[in-house]
């Protein structure tokens, strides 16, 4: 078996359309020894707009666009690309994939060609199960620094190089070939067949996003719990911190044991609760809160920022 990469541009992409300007492929045998390489440039029939992920900051794709033009369009190496994607002798791999076999399909629509029909890996997906870490979507750029993998990124062909790098690296820290890598970390690949793409999937993905969902649901459960009992009417017998509003942090929310013996003396005292920023007097949070709300809070000269132990000493004095 050989072992195929691919990485795709785009000229521009929306949700129904993605105009292929490149794609590059690595082809090497299952010892990773290259059999070659090739950026197929495509002229995408459309003008360049290029946006990061967010749709926002502009990307810099290393090719004169102007050149783009003379070359053929997308129906003229479709066939060059279906033969190396669809042939049985190749297992193929990408990075982050999902979105360059959307764009091949976009494309066979646009055109109004046959779709493609061959499965697929992922090596973002197989380096996260690696490392057990699925927190963030991990970039290729990130992957080959880590490595220590030199490319031009955005560059089809080098992507599809970078993408063979990061494979053979993870090969050799496991001592297997891809096909046998992907057995041991429980992958299952990914397809594309008559307009319907599955994404691949890992074993160990699998039972993150179920704990994922299980911690949300929770979550969920104690804010109820916690807004329940805010929401209660509350007898103050005490003026003290009349006036005051006071906010807390979503973690400290969550920790129903805390916040919610907080609100009752809170409310007690005078004062009241309310989950908007733009109305607190008094933000509590961990010290070592760096998220956008505490640092928000921190920033307000009209907010007081103390700690839940501060509070503590605030309630009790």
């Amino acid at each position: 078996m050989n072992l195929l990469f691919f990485d795709i541009e785009c000229a521009s992409v929306y949700k129904t359309t993605a105009k292929i300007c490149a794609f590059g492929y690595v082809l090497c045998d299952e010892n990773f020894n290259i059999i070659k390489k090739e950026d197929i440039l495509i002229n995408p029939k459309g003008k360049f707009h290029l946006t990061d992920g967010r749709g926002e900051h502009g990307l810099v794709l290393p090719y004169e666009y102007t050149e783009f033009k003379k070359y053929p369009v997308f129906p003229q190496v479709y066939q060059t690309i279906r033969d190396l994607l669809e042939d049985k002798n190749n297992l193929v791999y990408g990075h982050a994939t999902l979105n360059d076999v959307n764009y091949l399909d976009l494309e066979t629509r646009r055109f109004k060609l046959p779709p493609f029909d061959f499965a697929f890996s992922d090596s973002q997906l197989i380096y996260m199960t690696s490392i057990n870490d699925f927190s963030r979507q991990v970039g290729l750029e990130y992957i080959t620094k880590k490595l220590e993998v030199e490319f031009t990124p955005h560059r089809a062909a080098d992507d599809a190089y970078a993408t063979m790098r990061v494979m053979q690296a993870m090969c050799a820290k496991y001592g297997c070939n891809c096909a046998e890598l992907e057995k041991k970390l429980g992958i299952k690949k990914g397809t594309s067949k008559n307009h319907k793409i599955t994404r691949p999937s890992a074993r160990a993905y699998g039972e993150y996003k179920d704990k994922c969902r299980r911690e949300k649901a929770e979550r969920a459960k104690r804010r109820s719990k916690f807004y329940g009992r805010v929401n209660c009417r509350h007898k103050a017998v005490s003026d003290k911190f009349k006036g005051k509003v006071f906010t807390f942090s979503r973690p400290l929310e969550y920790e129903t044991d805390i916040s919610i013996p907080f609100v009752d003396k809170i409310y007690a005292l005078g004062g009241r609760y309310s989950q908007k920023l733009s109305e607190c007097s008094v933000f509590v949070c961990e010290d070592a809160d760096e998220s956008v709300r505490a640092k928000q809070a921190r920033e307000n000269p009209a907010i007081l920022t103390v700690s839940p132990q501060k509070l503590t000493e605030l309630l009790d004095d």
